[in-house]
């Protein structure tokens, strides 16, 4: 099972920062049993949304040069609020260093004005066929698909000071 935990992305400033919105819906299967009566965005899935928003950073960085990033290390995660269906979870990384194919971010999230979590990650960029030749058409397949998610969640309109911002 997929989860996408950013609905929309809100704000990019390329090379910098990304906030993006993961609307929590009662109809997401995982609340059935997280908790019965009391349903809420477990706090993996919570991490999880803050590593996509970092992810969807580094791959407009670097036009979508990279199939796979994926979630390195996570450092001084502190979970403060519960994210409630019918509730958004804001979530914003901004880089805190950059070092060839690894990116750190802090990364925290919000619900209804208060802090929910707030983690320091670091993801790793790289190609599949990098260790084996006969994958690039499967990181073909996955940079295209994920272009395509892209274009879902981002829909940038032009501003003056280069800062990209969506309109709601």
């Amino acid at each position: 099972m997929r989860f996408t935990l950013i609905d929309k992305i809100t704000e990019i400033q390329p090379g910098k920062s990304l906030t993006g919105l993961k609307n929590l819906s009662l109809a997401e299967e995982y609340l059935a049993d997280h908790f019965p009566g009391f349903p809420v965005l477990p706090g993996v899935l919570m991490i999880e949304a803050l590593v996509q928003a970092g992810a969807w950073l580094m791959r407009e960085q670097h036009n979508f040069a990279y199939s796979a990033i994926l979630l390195k290390q996570a450092r001084g995660v502190k979970f403060s609020n519960f994210v409630s269906p019918g509730n958004t979870l804001i979530v914003k990384v901004e880089v805190k260093s950059w070092s060839g194919n690894q990116c750190t971010f802090q990364g925290t999230g919000t619900v209804n004005g208060g802090n929910a979590v707030t983690a320091k990650i670091t993801l790793e960029q790289f190609n599949l066929r990098d260790k084996d030749p006969a994958l690039q058409s499967s990181d073909e397949y996955r940079i295209r698909k994920a272009r395509e998610l892209f274009g879902e969640v981002w829909k940038p309109p032009a501003t003056e000071t280069g800062v990209l911002e969506a309109t709601s």
